[in-house]
């Protein structure tokens, strides 16, 4: 049955790489050999403009319009465009959570231009996207992808070669699931995808100047410190890592774990535990023997088969009734929320039985985790849905790079605490301070002399705006900074610092 997905999989590939791949078409591979490009070269994909035409080469002034018709004011955080764009779709052999045979997709932007910044041998950025429910997620995508319009405008557009995959079980990908912040997996898929990517880098125009940088938002900040950390310990013969750059990533898995079930439920936490439940249990199994022991009867029916969605986005995932919005625990589940602030997050129609929080915290008491923050994964805990925790917490290795980690203090989503935990244990393990940048956006410029005054000033003028405009509307501010803070907010800012980090990694 794989073999006949898989041979799909080539078929398809075949046919979208035929459609740009000139008079001869493309060379196709039938290995399932991980990192195999199944059609080289990858599909060129036209992008479409607002008259209605399409272009296959983005130039500057016509990707700045596009960007400021979208959002005004964003060049200013992203920087004018330098360099034009083409975007290749690829299909490329990976694993899933597993380790059994899959397929993948993603996008490589080769910047192009006159501007020294363009031309000649350029790095590479290897990018990794954060969360999303929709199937169709497609980082080739560049004028209807938020995110993959915000990397192209940092990093492509700026002269950087971006590799983005779409991840296992999105797209086209023929596996049933996502192995959400399965860390080996999602290291081996981004690493594959880079593999396969090298193989186009010829075919496509796409100088690589030998320096590697890697970068990822929200999951994506876990993706990319779990692949940095892959290429060090398992490939440090076959790749040579220039700089990481971590933004608000749950890193700490298990000191955020803990947090959840004891009484600090995270914005957004009805999506992300079925995501991270269905991931682990397929992955590893002993979560539970039927999804019936995690969720309440109304919910579990179908669950693991959920997300990622052909047809449901994050809201209807709650408009519909498959989630509830807000309430993860039952409104008497005990103990209760750790603070007023949480108070939101247990409530009728909740998602998580209270059975099975009683066993995680049980367990969370019999063996703790989190003692010591130089060793904090120095524990055994029982219960399966905390083992996979500390196996997935990437607190148990120590960077031979530079290392950026940015976030928001006030993050409602992904905790700044798992930044700080992270940075914290590196630090008190010997990563020198030199190495090591943390980047609260979400503070005031340190002086004149502060690298990222720029970042922080613009967050907070964002901020300001998003609380005006609140008041202006007659709503809570407060909600309304909550509501856009991990995915509005922080990202540009996070990422601006993200590239000028990467600019001093590649002038040393």
């Amino acid at each position: 049955m794989r073999q006949l997905h898989l041979a799909a999989s080539l078929l398809a590939a075949a046919v979208l790489a035929a459609c740009g791949g000139g008079s001869t078409g493309p060379t196709i591979d039938t290995a399932v050999a991980r990192g195999t490009l199944f059609a080289n070269p990858p599909n060129q994909v036209p992008i479409p403009q607002a008259n209605g035409t399409a272009v296959t080469k983005l130039e500057p002034l016509m990707f700045a319009a596009m960007l400021e018709a979208g959002s005004p004011g964003v060049t200013q955080i992203t920087g004018t465009p330098k360099c034009a764009i083409s975007t290749y779709y690829m299909k490329y052999a990976t694993v899933g959570g597993a380790n059994e045979a899959t397929d993948a997709t993603g996008a490589i932007m080769v910047p192009s231009g006159s501007d020294p910044a363009c031309a000649g041998p350029r790095p590479v950025l290897l990018y990794a996207h954060g969360t999303t429910v929709e199937k169709s997620f497609n980082m080739a995508n560049l004028r209807d992808n938020s995110e993959a319009s915000l990397v192209a405008a940092m990093y492509a557009a700026q002269g950087y070669i971006v590799v983005a995959p779409n991840y296992a079980g999105y797209d086209t990908s023929s596996l049933s699931y996502h192995p959400y912040l399965n860390a080996e997996q999602q290291a081996n898929d981004m690493i594959d995808s880079l593999r396969a990517a090298r193989k186009a880098f010829a075919t496509i125009g796409a100088a690589d100047s030998g320096k590697l940088l890697i970068a990822g938002y929200s999951q994506g900040g876990h993706v990319a410190m779990a692949t940095q950390r892959a290429m060090q310990v398992s490939y440090p013969t076959e790749f040579n890592v220039t700089a990481l750059a971590g933004m608000s990533g749950p890193y700490a898995m298990a000191l955020l774990g803990d947090a959840v079930f004891g009484g600090s439920p995270n914005a957004g936490g009805t999506v992300f535990m079925p995501m991270i439940a269905t991931s682990w249990q397929k992955s590893y199994g002993g979560l539970y023997t039927s999804p019936n022991e995690l969720y309440e009867d109304k919910y579990a029916t179908g669950i693991e088969s959920l997300i990622p969605s052909s047809t449901l986005t994050f809201s209807t995932l709650f408009s519909t009734g498959k989630l509830p919005a807000l309430a993860l625990f039952a409104k008497d589940s005990l103990p209760g929320p750790s603070s007023p602030a949480f108070a939101a997050f247990f409530g009728d129609g909740n998602l998580i039985k209270s059975s099975f929080r009683s066993t995680y915290l049980a367990d969370a008491v019999k063996n703790p985790c989190n003692v010591n923050p130089a060793k904090p994964l120095d524990c055994t805990p029982a219960n399966g849905f905390r083992k996979a925790g500390v196996k997935n917490d990437l607190r148990n290795y120590l960077p031979k790079v530079p290392v950026m980690l940015c976030g928001g203090n006030s993050d409602p989503t992904v905790f700044f605490a798992s930044t700080q935990a992270t940075a914290g244990y590196f630090q008190l393990n010997g990563l020198p301070a030199a190495a090591l940048t943390v980047l609260d956006v979400d503070s005031a410029p340190t002086g004149a002399t502060d690298p990222f005054a720029a970042a922080k000033v613009g967050f907070g003028m964002a901020k300001t705006a998003t609380i005006n405009a609140a008041i202006a509307a007659k709503t809570d501010p407060a909600t309304a900074v909550a509501g856009v803070y991990h995915g509005g907010l922080v990202p540009p800012f996070c990422n601006a610092a993200a590239r000028g980090f990467f600019a001093g990694a590649l002038a040393r």
